[in-house]
Parts: structure tokens; sequence; C-alpha cells
């Protein structure tokens, strides 16, 4: 099995995986904190975000490579990868200090869900 679908969205995750802690890496350098956040809120921030989204992507990630494993159909699967990254995307910027139940947060929270939830739906579908 290739997974090739799967492997278009794992791609692109890494990519945004790494420039999160490229991110986290300046801010540390910015603060001259080498572990936790020193106190600082916006190095806080910026760990969870990058904490956030190490949290969740692989694991829909996985979920996605089993649904295609499994034989879900390209179409499902390129749109169960464009939610996933469109809703990392809208939790990243909706996650701030100023307000917490942000809408881009809930929206980004939701669709992650979703994509996980899609995935295990084809998954047990898949094995009745």
């Amino acid at each position: 099995m290739a997974f090739q679908v799967t492997s278009i969205y794992a791609c692109i995750s890494a990519i945004a995986m790494i420039v999160l802690a490229l991110i986290v890496s300046t801010k540390r350098g910015k603060f001259g904190v080498a572990i936790m956040d020193g106190g600082h809120p916006e190095l806080a921030l910026w760990i969870r975000k990058h904490g956030n989204f190490a949290e969740f992507v692989p694991f829909a990630l996985f979920l996605m490579a089993l649904a295609e494993a499994r034989g879900m159909p390209a179409t499902w699967l390129h749109v169960l990868g464009i939610v996933l990254l469109a809703a990392r995307a809208l939790h990243l910027f909706g996650i701030n200090l100023e307000k917490p139940a942000d809408p881009f947060r809930i929206a980004g929270a939701v669709g992650t869900h979703l994509t996980m939830l899609g995935a295990a739906a084809y998954l047990a579908y898949s094995l009745s």
C-alpha cells in the first residue's frame, strides 16, 4: 500500500510542524528560555500552538492512512485532508490570549475532530 493520498497531507503537515517548531525556537532565543516558557505569555502561546498541532495531527493522519488502507476513495481522503489542514490553520490563528473562545479556534477544533470521526467511521464501516 503506497498511501498516496495520505502522504500528501503528511508532507504538508510535516512542513507546518517544522515551521511551528522554528517559531518556538526563535521565541526561545528571543526570551533566552531553554525549557518551559520562562513566564513569557508569548512563548507559552507558541509552545501551546505547536503542542496542539503535535497532539492532534499525527493521530488524524494515522486514521486517514488506515482508512486509505481499507479502501476509502481518494476523493473522500482528499476531503478529510483538506478539512484537517484548514481546521489546523483556523485553530492556529484562533488560539490567542485575548479571546480564549475565539470562533476560529472552535471551528478548528471541530474540523479536526470531524476529520478523525470521518476516518474512524469509515474504518468501522469497512470492518462490517
